[in-house]
């Protein structure tokens, strides 16, 4: 199993290998399981009988970090001008309660993340109206990942 570390706009990430067949690798991305497909296939050696990553090849695993949220891989983009709202940890998207252009009040809750089977309420930090929201219900989520903007 190989270990790689990461940091995307700030936000560390553990990516662990566990599984390789073909283009479809088995990945552990801060302990949450993902499969994903590899552009290059990496090239196992059959006397180690375990996965070689040669040198032109290093960058391969990065996709691995691409399932942390498509929506969070590019936000500085998308996102709205104002306060953002993170997630607090790695989870699930379970409900989003607000669209672009409510007003919301500190202490609303404005969306639903899942995390260790448990319903997380996470509310805005400030008063506004929601300028984007970058997540939808089913969206996998890391730590740190801009949720909602609230200008």
């Amino acid at each position: 199993m190989n270990k790689y570390q990461y940091t995307v706009e700030g936000v560390d990430y553990e990516v662990e290998i566990e599984e390789i067949e073909g283009s479809m690798a088995k990945v552990s991305v801060n302990g949450i399981p993902f499969e994903v497909e590899l552009k290059q296939p990496i090239k196992a050696t059959s006397s180690q009988r375990r996965v070689q990553v040669e040198a032109p090849h290093a960058a391969a695993p990065a996709p691995a970090s691409a399932p942390a949220a498509p929506r969070a891989a590019a936000p500085a983009a998308a996102v709205g001008s104002g306060a953002k709202v993170l997630a607090p940890l790695p989870g699930t998207i379970t409900e989003v309660k607000v669209a672009v252009g409510d007003a919301v009040k500190s202490g609303d809750t404005v969306l639903v993340l899942e995390a260790m089977k448990m319903q997380n309420n996470i509310e805005a930090e400030n008063s506004g109206t929601v300028t984007s929201v970058l997540v939808a219900r089913g969206d996998t989520v890391m730590e740190g990942a801009v949720l909602i903007t609230i200008g």
